[in-house]
């Protein structure tokens, strides 16, 4: 949960990818080649598409269950994607208007100082 928080946050900036485990995947199907890819939405917390495959669901009720990552969906739009090499993929579709302001600001300030 930690690394998929820390993904989520850093998104904002560029696509995340976090390489998963294909054992741990075999382990809870008992199949030999698990079929697990999903592509989901995320607009401010809520799916954008009507039914998305088990697995995905879970995903998001485990991280709506964390009070940060909740957080980051409901204030965001993300897309996150679990491909047949079992990448985990986060974009945040969002615009990056907040930390550009914050940047411009400390940037103001330090110009005055000098």
């Amino acid at each position: 949960m930690p690394v998929i928080r820390l993904l989520l946050k850093k998104s904002s900036t560029s696509e995340q990818v976090l390489n998963l485990n294909r054992t741990d995947f075999e382990k809870t199907t008992k199949l030999r080649k698990p079929s697990c890819s999903f592509s989901i939405e995320l607009l401010r917390g809520r799916l954008l598409i009507l039914n998305p495959p088990n697995v995905a669901k879970d995903l998001l009720e485990i991280l709506m269950q964390d009070s940060i990552t909740q957080s980051l969906l409901r204030k965001n739009h993300y897309t996150i994607s679990l491909n047949s090499d079992f990448q985990l993929k986060i974009n945040n579709l969002s615009p990056v208007e907040e930390s550009k302001v914050e940047d411009s600001s400390s940037g103001e300030n330090g110009t005055n100082n000098q």
